[in-house]
């Protein structure tokens, strides 16, 4: 991990220090900026492997400077935000951002979150086969089969979408806007209510404890993520 380096971008400087010295101490290259104009500055210059921005800066915010990071790569990045801005995450996730962490954190969700993002960003070659293997649950998607604890599951079709999305994005979270488009088409969005009427049949099917879920987590206020 010595050789990957991580852009900070935060206009709190202990917060900065903070992030920097739990990441450098764990082999993690680190660079940092205090707004989204020096940011930028150092991102033409520098080869970056994760971004971690705040959303409230001067000059630049975290969404533009997102939206400006998305129109040259795919650069992962997660977003800081404070405790209530949902509004900011559901457009930081429509604008591309891979993952958030919400104020104040704690070390170890910080490093599982950069592990994470950072795991999901690295190239690999794709085996020739249709199947998703999350866990107990396979997937066959070529032959619309599932299985789960080598047991036939019954889905319906939407079910059967619903959970390949949610099983090829394992791991991040997807806001209610995001999973409607993908499943029900370009048309919803704004169906949060319609969305976890299928989330609450989905888990009865899968969940050992539906109401415990240890697949199918909830992001109060965003959406959902598959573990």
């Amino acid at each position: 991990m010595n050789q990957t380096t991580v852009l900070v971008v935060d206009d709190e400087k202990n917060l900065r220090d903070f992030v920097r010295r739990n990441l450098e101490v764990r082999g993690y290259e680190v660079i940092t900026a205090a707004n989204g104009l020096e940011a930028l500055a150092l991102l033409e210059s520098r080869l970056v492997h994760l971004a971690i921005l705040d959303v409230m800066m001067p000059h630049l915010d975290g969404l533009e400077l997102t939206r400006r990071i998305r129109q040259a790569g795919d650069t992962p990045i997660i977003l800081l935000t404070a405790l209530g801005e949902e509004s900011d995450k559901i457009r930081a996730f429509d604008l591309g951002v891979d993952d958030y962490l919400t104020k104040p954190f704690g070390v170890g969700e910080l490093l599982g979150r950069v592990k994470a993002v950072l795991r999901r960003a690295q190239p690999h070659e794709q085996p020739e086969t249709h199947r998703l293997i999350r866990g107990d649950i396979v997937l066959d998607v070529e032959n619309h089969t599932a299985l789960l604890r080598g047991n036939p599951l019954d889905l319906t079709p939407t079910e059967f979408q619903l959970l390949a999305y949610l099983m090829k994005n394992a791991g991040k979270a997807l806001t209610h806007q995001m999973i409607l488009q993908q499943v029900w088409g370009a048309t919803y969005g704004s169906e949060a209510e319609y969305l976890r009427v299928y989330m609450g049949r989905l888990r009865q099917k899968i969940e050992q404890d539906p109401l415990h879920p240890r697949h199918i987590l909830t992001e109060h206020g965003l959406g959902y993520r598959f573990e």
